[in-house]
């Protein structure tokens, strides 16, 4: 309980994650098995990642611990953890320390191009957002002055699935795969559906009734990862999977409106920061919600200090997105940048009544989190990969150079608000 407000219980499977070197894979499977003795590994993510996921009992996790202490080629070991859909509140129904320097020095170039401020030029107001043609969010962040449509570009988005039977997705060109025991990728949840619609929905939705554009890159190769099942929760090692499957498919982004909680002074999990690099440098950049903790149980408002940057957006090497509502300021449930050691906010985007598709026959609905923002980011990632053929770094760098600066603190919207090319 901090503040009034429950947070989820760190949850775990009694399986462990284990790095290996990037650069000898073999050597490291070898000593994995060597120090504890363990045969049955699932190594389904070793190939690109370089992780191991593995059952072991006490005397097991100590000789790994050492392994990872001493001179074995091991690099880090730590439990599997479980994840959830992150946001998804119904606001009105269905119609309502590697990257921490770079990113520092991209903030500090921007600061000197715009002597630290808002240029009259980039400002921003609510009343532009009134176009009934496409929702707020598209307007605020540009896309809809975009030339770009995604086109050639691979986006991976990791979620609960997608709904195949949906009609705004009839005729595009779409690379499934379920990591969930048991479950299709078909989306019985919801979530992942309501994200890809706002990565990648169509230009001109083909129901009458509901003729508003709600879709970013239009254009784009849709890649259908579901590592989260029909009930929202998913396992490290499911999502690991996910994200080799992407990176081996050559998709240029990843979208993960995934996590977990952190408490104040949690560090950053050092295994998803090194496959996050690894992605970064084979051109794939991942990009995660922040989290939705920061709103007070009592009274509604944000907390101050707001919860910390949830796992594994909290990762310096991932891109963490905040949410903002159509007056640009920061949700009242989105996390922020307390955590000194990683765990900031990198980028803000609409995460406030997001109009997207859902699963039929609903068809559409309107809802809230930094969820709703990451896909944002995510499909205007994919118009300035298309735009300008930049990947992995170079293409965060665009993002973060690019955006709308706000008169909200850094902490609470990073760089400010994403805006796609022209």
């Amino acid at each position: 309980m901090t503040n009034g407000s429950s947070i989820r219980p760190i949850q775990t499977t009694g399986r462990y994650l284990v790095l290996l070197p990037e650069t000898d894979v073999r050597s490291g499977m070898s000593a994995l098995t060597d120090s504890t003795g363990v045969r049955d590994i699932d190594d389904s993510a070793v190939s690109n990642l370089g992780v191991a996921v593995v059952a072991l009992d006490p005397n097991q996790l100590q000789s790994l611990n050492a392994a990872v202490a001493g001179t074995q080629p091991i690099l880090a070991a730590e439990p599997e953890q479980i994840m959830y859909a992150i946001g998804g509140t119904a606001i009105s129904g269905d119609t309502a320390n590697y990257l921490q320097g770079y990113k520092e020095g991209v903030t500090n170039l921007v600061d000197s191009l715009s002597n630290g401020g808002v240029t009259p030029g980039q400002q921003l107001t609510t009343s532009a957002f009134s176009d009934g043609a496409a929702t707020w969010g598209l307007q605020a962040t540009k896309v809809v002055g975009s030339s770009h449509s995604g086109a050639g570009i691979k986006v991976a988005v990791l979620d609960t699935g997608l709904d195949l039977t949906h009609p705004d997705f009839a005729g595009r060109t779409i690379t499934e795969r379920s990591f969930i025991s048991g479950e299709a990728v078909q989306d019985l949840n919801g979530h992942g559906t309501h994200c890809i619609g706002t990565s990648c929905g169509p230009l001109n939705p083909p129901d009458p009734s509901s003729p508003m554009r709600y879709g970013v890159a239009y254009n784009a190769e849709i890649f259908v990862g579901k590592v989260l099942s029909n009930e929202g929760s998913g396992a490290d090692g499911g999502i690991l999977n996910g994200i080799d499957w992407a990176i081996t498919n050559d998709c240029q982004i990843i979208s993960m409106s995934l996590g977990a909680p952190t408490r104040p002074g949690t560090p950053f999990s050092p295994i998803y920061e090194e496959v996050a690099k690894r992605a970064l440098a084979r051109g794939t950049l991942i990009i995660a919600a922040a989290g939705n903790e920061s709103r007070d149980f009592f009274t509604g408002r944000r907390r101050v200090p707001p919860n910390p940057v949830g796992r594994p957006a909290n990762c310096p090497s991932i891109m963490a997105v905040a949410a903002l509502d159509n007056l640009l300021q920061v949700a009242s449930f989105s996390n922020g940048s307390i955590n000194p050691d990683g765990g900031g906010i990198d980028i803000a985007g609409p995460g406030v009544d997001v109009y997207s598709t859902w699963p039929m026959p609903t068809r559409y609905r309107t809802i809230s989190g930094t969820s709703m923002a990451t896909p944002h980011v995510a499909g205007i990632a994919a118009l300035y990969a298309e735009a300008t053929g930049k990947r992995g770094l170079e293409l965060w760098a665009l993002l973060m150079l690019d955006s709308q600066r706000l008169e909200l603190p850094s902490t609470d919207v990073g760089i400010g608000l994403v805006q796609a090319p022209v």
